[in-house]
């Protein structure tokens, strides 16, 4: 079993669930959905996954990201 980060973004009327180290997105009609449906997609990957990128999940699985929010602009 994996613990992995997400974002989730609204945009228009749906939630866009995008995975931090791995680059799988789903999405949903509320953020509880678009997680879920995340969830769905990264088993299917990691099901059909070749053994080079689950080596490359398994590696950034290790790190821990750091998510920030920075502000840029005038």
């Amino acid at each position: 079993m994996y613990k992995m980060s997400a974002v989730v973004e609204k945009e228009g009327r749906w939630y866009v669930a995008h995975g931090v180290e791995i680059q799988v997105t789903s999405q949903g009609r509320t953020k509880e959905k678009a997680l879920e449906n995340l969830r769905e997609a990264v088993e299917l990957y990691l099901e059909h996954a070749e053994p080079d990128e689950l080596e490359h999940f398994k590696k950034a699985h290790a790190s821990k990201p750091v998510i920030a929010t920075i502000t840029v602009g005038r």
